[in-house]
């Protein structure tokens, strides 16, 4: 896995490498910002995690998820603060996105 330093950097080649949606949290599912496609968790993959905690704030730590849908046919990120997404999202998807994330 690629190291980055910042999520900027992370962010621009993720999208140069074909990560071009931009996807956010509901309940229980991930939702494509653009076209609305929703993914449930079994609809998607979670291909590379990156967490970056900026040096002036410790307590401002971002999560970037690479994901991909075959079935879709689509790849984007989703950004997050880190374990925010515990308080409104199901188990289910929490499990999915906690995978990776260790």
């Amino acid at each position: 896995m690629i190291t980055y330093t910042t999520l900027s950097e992370a962010i621009n080649d993720l999208t140069k490498r074909g990560y071009t949606e931009n996807f956010n949290i509901e309940s229980d599912c991930i939702v494509c910002a653009d076209n609305k496609i929703r993914l449930k968790p079994d609809e998607f993959e979670i291909d590379e995690v990156y967490r970056f905690q900026e040096m002036s704030d410790l307590d401002n730590e971002s999560i970037l998820y690479a994901i991909s849908s075959e079935v879709n046919k689509i790849k984007g990120l989703l950004v997050n603060a880190y374990g925010i997404y515990s308080d409104t999202a199901t188990t289910e998807l929490v499990r999915k996105l906690g995978q990776k994330d260790k």
